[in-house]
């Protein structure tokens, strides 16, 4: 599905009502035809095709492309700690972001001096993907992974936006 997605400004521009109506249409469905949104908010359809552009090239929104783990064929879903021994941190992370099935990595402090979320097809997936390939990663020590039972809040899309 695609989401427009408020990104920090390159060059600082006023957003009016408008604006943010056409980003909040866009947030609900980022496929909403030009066409739709005009007589939604009862404008041109050049009106709010040239708002779009405007948000486009000052930085403010931009449209993306956003996965739906399920609909991509994967049934699970797992946070994974990683303990690092006898390598840094970040050359670990570096080498788990170059997985396909991890799409997040975050070097941090706390319990875990890695943490990944990481998907997977199903069970015999899951098995091959912590066994053969992370387990096996130089300086992986530990792995704590902690599959998510139901996913109440997945954004990938946010940030922060401000009227």
């Amino acid at each position: 599905m695609n989401q427009p997605v408020p990104v920090p400004s390159r060059s600082q521009i006023e957003l009016d009502e408008t604006d943010l109506s056409i980003i909040a249409l866009l947030r609900e469905d980022g496929r909403l035809p030009c066409r739709s949104i005009a007589r939604e908010l009862d404008l041109t359809e050049s009106t709010v095709r040239a708002r779009i552009r405007r948000l486009e090239e000052s930085g403010t929104m931009r449209v993306v492309a956003v996965t739906d783990i399920e609909a991509a064929g994967y049934g699970m879903l797992l946070a994974i700690g990683v303990q690092v021994e006898g390598r840094s941190p970040e050359a670990v992370a570096r080498q788990l972001a170059e997985l396909p099935e991890v799409f997040s990595v975050n070097v941090v402090v706390g319990a875990h001096d890695v943490e990944i979320l990481v998907v997977a097809e199903d069970q015999a997936a899951l098995d091959r993907l912590v066994n053969d390939q992370l387990a096996t990663i130089p300086g992986v020590r530990r792995l704590t992974p902690a599959l998510a039972l139901d996913v109440l809040k997945n954004q990938p899309d946010w940030v922060p936006f401000h009227d």
